[in-house]
């Protein structure tokens, strides 16, 4: 039989994460952020449960080949724009809709030639430093897009820096609406954290307040919430969508005093049960989680113990199996995601005891790990 390691997407849960963004946003039209291979899932896996989206936004020109491959008609955005002037010509075949946040990029398009005029998004840097015009350059920027030809409707488009944190948006807006205010044009500002966290919430004046017609769904879309661990996804009310799921395929009955894995930085202080789990690094799960990062064996808690190894980690079954659980050889592990019994670890919790997000941890499922689709 194969090795027993399997992710699992949900397109249930995708279909949920995505009402739930429409909802915290009714008045506006959803972009379903697919970048990264759909953050890890892969875009043919989650296309048909995020089809119910106005559009798509993604980055690389392949991804939107495959799209539009899938037979999505509707709007597909490169949020980075192009990165040459020949990519332009794919743009007008493909009817792709992109960002522009430089003044070569103004340049490109002034010497493209095209029948169809492009939908553009002018991007503003309204203090994530990043890409986009600055505020005192931004209207220039329009109006040499507007005086083009080659674009047809100009949009606009920002990125908060803290909408998942205590500073919040309202520099940024305060910022964005004064350049933009008599700007014709649709506004893609809201990503995840601030759909979740400020749409629909009370502006503390006009100059900083939130209007997207376009929000930007990404992370939510896939079940993490963007500012755990303040709220956890189950606050927000969405749903994990993919399950890194497991079996032991070993036990061991360890003494006190004895050693677990490499570099031995796991030393029983009392006689132990542990299980060997076909899960480790080679297969995305990050190598720095410490002992105690959470596991479901059997869809109940236990622990992570030592370090984690290219092909299998351990885990602590003393717990399950004073409590009268019967587990062992062949018992189900859930590393992150749903359990058997419906029992969910979020992802959230074990990119935190790693040290990192939700979102690196979706991205970075290894290529050797078998992927099957599922309600």
């Amino acid at each position: 039989m194969p090795r027993p390691i399997l992710a699992s997407i949900h397109t249930t849960a995708l279909q949920n994460n995505l009402a739930r963004s429409r909802a915290a946003a009714p008045d506006a039209k959803a972009w379903a952020v697919v970048k990264a291979n759909a953050y890890g899932h892969g875009i043919e896996r989650v296309f048909e449960a995020l089809r119910s989206a106005d559009g798509f936004a993604l980055l690389d020109l392949d991804e939107a080949q495959r799209i539009r491959a899938l037979g999505w008609r509707g709007p597909i955005l490169l949020l980075e724009g192009v990165f040459e002037a020949r990519d332009l010509e794919l743009c007008s075949r493909l009817e792709l809709w992109h960002a522009v946040h430089c003044d070569e990029q103004i340049d490109m398009l002034a010497a493209h030639k095209t029948h169809v005029p492009h939908r553009v998004f002018l991007k503003m840097n309204s203090g994530m430093n990043r890409l986009g015009f600055t505020p005192e350059r931004f209207r220039a920027a329009w109006t040499r897009l507007n005086a083009l030809p080659q674009v047809d409707e100009i949009s606009f488009m920002t990125h908060f820096s803290d909408a998942d944190g205590a500073r919040g948006i309202h520099h940024q807006m305060r910022i964005f609406n004064e350049v933009t205010r008599d700007l014709p044009g649709e506004r893609s500002l809201s990503n995840s954290a601030a759909t979740l966290r400020h749409m629909g919430s009370v502006a503390l004046d006009d100059d900083d307040a939130l209007v997207s017609d376009w929000i930007r769904p990404g992370i939510i879309l896939y079940g993490s919430a963007p500012d755990y661990p303040e709220h956890t996804s189950a606050d927000w009310g969405l749903l994990p969508t993919m399950t890194l799921s497991s079996k032991i395929i070993a036990t061991q009955t360890i003494s006190t005093g004895a050693s677990v894995g490499y570099g031995s930085t796991f030393v029983a202080e009392h006689p132990m049960t542990i299980g060997i789990v076909a899960c480790g690094y080679a297969d995305g799960y990050p190598r720095v989680c410490p002992t105690g990062t959470p596991v479901l064996v059997a869809g109940q808690r236990t622990r992570l113990v030592g370090r984690v190894s290219m092909d299998m980690l351990i885990v602590d079954l003393t717990p399950l199996l004073a409590g009268g659980l019967s587990v062992g050889m062949g018992s189900e592990v859930t590393l992150w995601g749903r359990a058997g019994n419906g029992a969910v670890l979020s992802i959230d919790e074990v990119a935190q005891s790693a040290g990192t997000l939700g979102y690196e941890l979706m991205c970075a499922l290894a290529q050797r790990v078998p992927v099957q689709v599922q309600d």
